[in-house]
């Protein structure tokens, strides 16, 4: 488990910011109103109240930088040294102490002026007296400014390190620049590390996590080292001298022996002897990459010389309890990370030796005495002096055997990846997806499958009998052709009485012209103009043509005839109606007063009448007239608000309350402009 995380650091405002947000916050969060007629005991506490919430305010927010950012004498000497690497830990203790200098004076400036305001006689005085206490207090915050940026720069870069638990299992990956480092921590991890020909691109440690036995290791990456003194490394190379020097873990020197990265086997040999005493103490594996280049047996004798130094040394790393050295296996090892050939085996050389040694050191702990007091190992009492061997079942041989030659047959069998790269790559290799089908015969992997209409398949639509049918329905044929069967379906005209076939050539009339006629409709459709029906030439929809219809439907159609009469002269004004019954015109000022009722109903007749809202319609669900009323009323009352709030809102670009009253209520007094 990671026992720092620095990326929960809270941001450190900067000096100007953070003296408005101190007063701002004193501001709404205290009272705002004091008048001089108050009692000076009031008017005081009003001020002293002032003063002591902005010491509180700026006490709390120092003390959390203070508390937030670690200590470097109190945590993981990995972590100490490497934030005295990146960020010089002078200064860094230096920036501390002078937000808790600050603390301390606004703490003394509060507690100075909150005893002189107790001796404040007016209303002037005490406020005078505020305003010197917070400036003295925005002085110091002003003084600090520089501190506090330079803190809000280490926070972003502690919060962008790396997540490293100092105390799990870690190996750790080392050796000169561009020799491979990262390209294997992307092979084993799923860690995404840039990759470039080219030297120091990896500039910072970087961390990826792999598996090995159940167990999770965590692989560093390390940027590269040169071979120079000590005082003349970068802050990039220290980090990896850092991660060295503190961290408990497996070390993988990694050896380009192919010469590409730049640098010979006797610069690399040179390095390993400068910083070997490092890896004191710690399981070190020696790691020759780029074999695809260059094969370890193919190198000279002077840099074969080099490497079997280097490999001796790295035996003498290790020194067991008993003080003697470790054995030659996972010491020396190759690989190739293009080709991935021994990258899983150099993988699982450290991890061996680095549990070896961590269940050794356990072992020789004082822990492991109370852990073994809870085992107990029971032994079979001896029946005679003959020597029983453990018995181990053939059929556990058999399955262990078994799962060895999967396991072997797993390694050897070619990925699809590995296809795809013999076949021209992607874009060109097309993968198999039927090969692995589980069927009961191997040849029907490449059958085409059925297609599928209307949602069956094509196979329903086939009967297994089908060629039985089809000759079973052939000789049904013959036989109807033998017996010469004519097709019933066809209507002979000998057949039919002239009566008959006259209406057969009526229908068959009937039908051609209708179908003609539904063409013609069909083509000119979208430019056929619709004709009113005054202009119907044709008089296609008379009330004749209607009145013969319903006739011949068995109907009477004087009512219907009469209806649409009357309601074809329903804008027309009624003669009779307009005048008197001495046929004097009832616009004439001079002619008798017509009855105002029959006028008025004159009058209304000559253009429609709209339906009152009260008017209950059929199906609009309501019992009466005063029920629609009310639901009426209710609905408009529902929606008064809604229409109210979305007069003016936040899309229509004005401001709703130019002086919001939270904000300019009882703040300052007429032609005071200072409001501290």
């Amino acid at each position: 488990m990671v026992q720092y995380n620095f990326k929960k650091i809270t941001v450190v405002p900067t000096g100007t910011d953070f003296i408005d947000i101190i007063l701002s916050r004193t501001q709404r969060q205290t009272p705002t109103v004091v008048h001089k007629g108050y009692a000076i005991s009031r008017i005081r506490q009003f001020y002293m109240r002032k003063v002591k919430y902005t010491q509180q305010n700026f006490h709390d927010k120092l003390s959390t930088i203070i508390d937030e950012f670690p200590r470097l004498d109190g945590i993981h000497p990995f972590y100490g040294d490497l934030l005295h690497v990146l960020y010089n830990k002078d200064h860094y203790k230096l920036a501390l102490g002078q937000i808790n200098t600050a603390r301390n004076l606004i703490g003394k400036v509060a507690k100075d002026y909150v005893k002189l305001l107790k001796y404040g006689d007016s209303l002037y005085r005490c406020k005078a007296l505020k305003v010197a206490a917070l400036g003295r207090m925005c002085t110091v915050m002003k003084r600090i400014a520089p501190s506090l940026a330079y803190l809000e720069q280490i926070r972003q870069h502690m919060a962008r390190l790396p997540s490293i638990d100092p105390n799990t299992r870690t190996i750790l990956i080392c050796g000169y620049p561009n020799v491979g480092k990262s390209s294997f921590i992307n092979k084993i991890t799923r860690a995404d590390v840039d990759v470039q020909p080219y030297a120091f691109t990896t500039k910072s440690l970087f961390v990826g996590h792999t598996d090995y036995k159940y167990l999770r290791y965590q692989v560093i990456d390390t940027p590269g080292i040169l071979d120079r003194p000590f005082e003349d490394r970068n802050i990039i190379e220290m980090c990896s001298i850092t991660a060295l020097a503190h961290l408990r873990a497996a070390v993988l020197f990694f050896l380009d022996i192919s010469g590409s990265c730049g640098y010979s086997i006797a610069q690399q040999a040179a390095l390993f002897h400068s910083i070997k005493s490092l890896f004191m103490n710690k399981p070190l594996v020696i790691v020759c990459n780029k074999t695809d280049l260059q094969p370890l047996e193919g190198i000279s004798e002077e840099d074969m010389k080099l490497v079997m130094e280097m490999k001796a040394e790295a035996m003498k790393t290790v020194i067991g309890q008993g003080g003697e050295p470790t054995s030659e296996e996972g010491v020396l090892l190759t690989m190739s990370t293009l080709t991935e050939e021994g990258v899983s085996a150099v993988k699982n050389a450290a991890c061996e030796r680095l549990l070896d040694q961590r269940v050794e050191l356990k072992m020789k702990s004082k822990k492991i005495n109370d852990c073994l007091n809870r085992f107990h190992v029971a032994m079979p009492k001896p029946r005679d002096q003959k020597e029983r061997l453990p018995c181990i079942p053939q059929a556990v041989l058999e399955a262990r055997a078994k799962k060895a030659e999967e396991a072997a047959e797993k390694e050897k069998r070619k990925l699809e990846r590995d296809l795809e790269n013999e076949n021209g790559g992607a874009g060109v290799y097309s993968a198999d997806l039927k090969k692995s089908y589980i069927l009961a015969n191997d040849e029907w992997k490449q059958d085409i499958m059925p297609e599928i209409l209307d949602g069956h398949n094509v196979y329903d639509f086939i009967d297994p009998d089908i060629l039985q049918r089809l000759e079973e329905l052939e000789q049904d044929e013959g036989l109807r052709q033998e017996q010469g069967a004519d097709d019933d379906l066809e209507m002979d005209g000998e057949e039919m009485t002239p009566e008959e076939q006259e209406a057969l050539a009526e229908i068959r009339k009937k039908k051609s012209l209708l179908i003609q006629q539904h063409r013609i409709k069909k083509s000119t459709a979208e430019s056929r103009p619709t004709v009113p029906r005054k202009f119907d030439k044709d008089r296609k929809f008379t009330s004749k043509r209607m009145g013969r219809q319903l006739s011949d439907l068995g109907l009477d159609p004087t009512f219907a005839i009469n209806r649409a009469r009357s309601i074809s002269r329903g804008r027309k004004r009624e003669r009779s109606l307009d005048r008197t019954d001495d046929g004097a015109d009832a616009m004439d000022v001079d002619a008798a007063q017509p009855n105002k009722k029959l006028r008025m109903r004159s009058l209304s007749r000559s253009r429609s009448r709209s339906r009152p809202p009260s008017e209950v319609v059929p199906g609009e669900g309501f019992r009466d007239s005063a029920q629609k009323v009310k639901a009426l009323k209710i609905a408009k009352k529902s929606v008064k608000k809604r229409n109210k709030d979305a007069r003016r809102g936040e899309a229509d670009r004005v401001i709703p309350s130019l002086k919001p009253k939270h904000l300019f209520s009882g703040k300052r007094s007429i032609g005071k402009t200072q409001r501290r």
